[in-house]
């Protein structure tokens, strides 16, 4: 038996069908859990993967967008010269 660190509910985990890192939901609130220790099972709140692949996106976008930039900043001095 486990514990959702978010609403407290009792949250039945058989601790040999679950690895550290492993996700699951609460029943009881949805929240998104991870196991964090196996001997007692002990959860917390997992981390959201799209939010951090979403950031990854937007770092690649703004480094593309640079990229442009320079490119067309040499071939106007290019053109200057």
């Amino acid at each position: 038996m486990a514990t959702c660190p978010e609403c407290d509910a009792e949250i039945e985990v058989d601790e040999f069908d679950v690895d550290k890192g492993d996700q699951l939901s609460c029943p009881e609130c949805g929240s998104n859990l991870e196991v964090v220790g196996l001997t007692p099972i002990e959860l917390d709140i997992a981390m959201d993967d799209d939010d951090d692949d979403d950031d990854d996106d937007d770092d690649a976008d703004e480094k593309e967008d640079a990229e442009e930039e320079d490119d067309e900043e040499e071939k106007d001095e290019d053109l200057e010269e």
